[in-house]
């Protein structure tokens, strides 16, 4: 009987032609025989850890006596919280299990624990998850590491790859003229040749086994230009979303779009937060501000269409993506032109902080409130207040000085009685008095303390802080100024950039 293409190079399920064993499958059969001890297996989505620990279950006659249970299924989530109590439960296999709520991790990780310290051998826990699954463990049972195997399966490299599509090749007696490119293509993910080969075969008409060898003629763009398009009418709303937030702050600094780039961006298929921010210094503000307050988690948890593709861990801060077509698409995007479709104005900022409060002690309460506002819509401020751990046991002056000088786009100046009368603030219009003439001073008068015609910042256009109106009002209004001001400098800065462009292209 022909083999059918969806039998070969399948989208779906275990593959039954075209298994190629991991370079990691040995140690999965050793530890999976291995009466009582815990394992974890760990890795990308799309590498090939479900499939592989299916094939070893297999191998060792153990597949129909396992019990599978998996974190997507509501009654299966109900029975991996029972375990513990259940007694003697064979070889049971948790999948997903980055996605049960703490409180079962914790359950599992003690029963883990017990199991292998009363070296049960008729009990035995096989956990697959994404990246960092084993720390996600252990986090709830410090001595568990010892007491387990974790197996990390890492992208696969290009030669399995290649093996795999060699397989398919011979089973449906062709030759895949781009084999070598769908090998770069698929960034070591089983799963992603499969579907670049299925729709190469898809596109030269190849739907079973050839009955005469046959050698496909498609070019590798042709093949992506197809699988892209299918996956965008599949994940581009999703993207966007993710990409938007909360609310779309056209003006902000796109802390969730920014995350989903750097994921895209990443060699590993999920991100560490952590490791990417202080790569991206320009983003900490806005970025670490939707990890800390936990915005982040409460955002994916209400919108469970996300959480089928992308997994935050708050423990772990790695943001891990559920679905390898996903993280294809999102590799491959114009990231640009998504901005734009998004509907932000610009990613491109010049300055580390869009704006810096300098402010006497005494007036805190009102720098405090805007940077709030601001900071609520995704804005850049520095706030001495929110870098105090940063500034601990370094020389402030020149960590402060280069701040007002030059990282930050524009100063925001309280200029009430008590200001120049205090060090810090003396200090701090030493570093930008010169910039009166960059238009990147923005002094806030205070009612009672309006500036004389010989006060330098009398030149430049300001707001007045009005003492007898009410202080939420007030803020209010001086946050909608700023954002407009900051709206109209984006706006300037897409301009210029979309000029360049022009006058760089060649006629």
């Amino acid at each position: 009987m022909e083999l059918l293409l969806e039998e070969v190079f399948k989208l779906s399920g275990v593959p039954t032609h075209t298994f190629v064993y991991p370079s990691e499958y040995t140690q999965l059969l050793v530890s999976l025989r291995t009466p009582g001890r815990g394992l974890v297996v760990e890795g990308p989505s799309g590498i090939g850890k479900t499939t592989s620990v299916t094939k070893a279950l297999e191998e060792l006659g153990l597949n129909d006596k396992a019990l599978k249970l998996t974190a997507r299924k509501k009654d299966d989530r109900s029975l991996i919280e029972e375990l513990p109590s259940i007694g003697s439960i064979g070889t049971v296999i948790i999948d997903d299990f980055h996605r049960l709520q703490d409180h079962v991790k914790e359950l599992i990780a003690d029963f883990m624990k017990t199991l292998a310290d009363e070296e049960n051998t008729e009990s035995k826990v096989v956990i697959i998850g994404i990246n960092r699954a084993g720390d996600s463990l252990v986090k709830f049972a410090r001595d568990l590491n010892n007491r387990i195997d974790t197996i990390r399966f890492e992208a696969n490299p290009e030669h399995k790859v290649m093996e795999l599509i060699y397989k398919g090749e011979e089973k449906l007696n062709i030759f895949i003229n781009t084999k070598e490119e769908i090998a770069k293509e698929s960034c070591g993910s089983f799963h992603i040749a499969q579907m670049l080969c299925h729709r190469s075969c898809l596109l030269e008409a190849i739907t079973q086994q050839c009955n005469n060898p046959t050698t496909l003629c498609v070019s590798i763009e042709s093949v992506k230009e197809h699988v892209l398009a299918d996956l965008s009418r599949a994940f581009f709303e999703v993207a966007k979303k993710f990409a938007t937030g909360t609310k779309l702050r056209r003006e902000g600094r796109a802390p969730y779009l920014h995350l989903l780039n750097w994921l895209a961006l990443s060699n590993e298929w999920s991100l560490a937060v952590d490791q990417a921010l202080i790569q991206h210094q320009e983003q900490k503000g806005s970025v670490g501000q939707i990890i800390d307050k936990g915005y982040l988690v409460k955002f994916l948890s209400d919108n469970p269409e996300l959480g089928e593709v992308l997994h935050f861990d708050s423990h772990t801060r790695i943001l891990s993506a559920e679905d390898p077509k996903f993280i294809y698409y999102i590799r491959n995007l114009l990231w640009s032109k998504f901005a734009k479709q998004v509907g932000y104005i610009t990613l491109d900022f010049k300055s580390q902080y869009d704006f810096a409060l300098s402010f006497s002690g005494e007036d805190r309460n009102l720098a405090e409130a805007i940077y709030n506002k601001l900071t609520t819509c995704e804005i850049e401020v520095f706030y001495d207040k929110n870098e105090q751990h940063r500034i601990l046991a370094v020389d402030v002056e020149e960590y402060l000085g280069p701040i007002y000088k030059t990282e930050a786009k524009y100063i925001i100046v309280l200029l009430s009685k008590t200001y120049p009368k205090k060090i810090w603030t003396k200090f701090e219009s030493d570093q930008f008095k010169s910039r009166f003439g960059d238009e990147a001073i923005i002094p806030i008068w205070f009612s009672d303390n309006n500036p004389s015609p010989f006060d330098s910042s009398y030149k430049v256009g300001g707001i007045t802080y009005d003492l007898s109106t009410d202080f939420d009002t007030q803020v209010n209004r001086i946050a909608e100024l700023l954002m407009l001001k900051i709206g109209e400098d984006r706006k300037c800065c897409e301009v210029a950039a979309t000029v360049d462009n022009i006058e760089d292209y060649e006629y």
